[in-house]
């Protein structure tokens, strides 16, 4: 037998429940990891909470929880290359990566070899917010010389998105709560508090104007970026919806490209990036860790160990 997080309803973190279940086993073209770390999202909380966004990703009651993991393969299937038992990797499996062991397809769920130099509670953080980030700054173009506003800035995905901004050679505006301002100085950012008004304090910040925007949290930073005449095709969301307003540009981590993940640990190991984690849980407080993750004020990243 193993442990796994799993639901048998939809709700708040009191769903949650950490199971005796049976072994699952890699069949062929598959690999089994025994996982060591997750890191949590918000997705992964509103999948508990809102059944009509659970279906679009094929999640059904009862679900297995998490998407983010770190670990090392102990189980190799018939037909799989690249990957052998003893291999530290990486990657996601939505719905399932909260659990003792989880059984992906590296052709098709994402899996990743961990450098050396990288932890597993960092490596457990990075497929989703790594590809989210990757994919926000490619669909708004970000360069160098470029001032690009980021929404939401001091969250899993927003602290990677400043980085990735500032290695390309942008200046940052990022909105954040006055008490995450001196950690995104720290990351490189200028930021500036978010709420009414948010418009006319960039613009005191930017005389020259802003070229980009990313809004990773809703849409105040996305119509703040209008305001300004940021032009629609150099402002994205992620948390939007599929019909932004102003005809922004709608993404996520399935836009982005495999190699990005790459990218981003070379500059982990590099020193050009950090992941800042803001807290670390045993599987056992699982739900203490997704309320934390839901209340969306942490600075950083959430890792659950097992």
């Amino acid at each position: 037998m193993s442990r796994a997080v799993m639901y048998e309803t939809f709700g708040g973190p009191e769903v949650l429940e950490l199971r005796e279940v049976p072994q699952p086993h890699a069949g062929s073209g598959e690999v089994r990891v025994r996982v060591n770390a997750i890191g949590l999202n918000p997705m992964d909380w509103i999948f508990t909470s809102m059944p009509e966004m659970a279906e679009q990703f094929g999640i059904s009651l009862p679900s297995g929880f998490g998407t983010d993991f770190a670990g090392v393969v102990d189980e190799v299937g018939a037909g799989v290359s690249g990957f052998a038992v003893g291999d530290r990797v990486y990657g996601s499996a939505v719905g399932r990566a909260a659990a003792d062991f989880v059984v992906v397809d590296p052709s098709t769920d994402t899996l990743l070899h961990t450098l050396a130099e990288i932890g597993d509670e960092v490596a457990g953080t990075l497929s989703v917010a790594g590809l989210t980030a990757s994919a926000a700054l490619a669909a708004v173009d970000v360069q160098a010389g470029d001032t690009v506003l980021i929404g939401g800035a001091a969250g899993g995905v927003g602290v990677i998105a400043v980085q990735l901004a500032r290695l390309a050679g942008a200046r940052v505006i990022a909105t954040a709560s006055e008490g995450t301002f001196d950690f995104l100085r720290r990351l490189g950012a200028d930021p500036v508090t978010y709420g009414p008004g948010l418009e006319g304090r960039v613009r005191a910040m930017a005389p020259g104007g802003v070229s980009a925007a990313t809004d990773l949290f809703g849409t105040e930073t996305a119509e703040a970026a209008l305001a300004l005449g940021v032009p629609p095709t150099r402002i994205s969301t992620i948390a939007a919806g599929p019909n932004p307003p102003g005809g922004v540009r709608p993404t996520g981590g399935v836009d982005a490209l495999p190699e990005e993940l790459k990218r981003i640990a070379d500059a982990i190991v590099a020193g050009e990036i950090t992941v800042p984690i803001a807290a670390t849980f045993p599987i056992t407080r699982i739900r203490e860790a997704v309320r934390l993750q839901a209340g969306r004020h942490v600075h950083g990243k959430i890792v659950v160990n097992l």
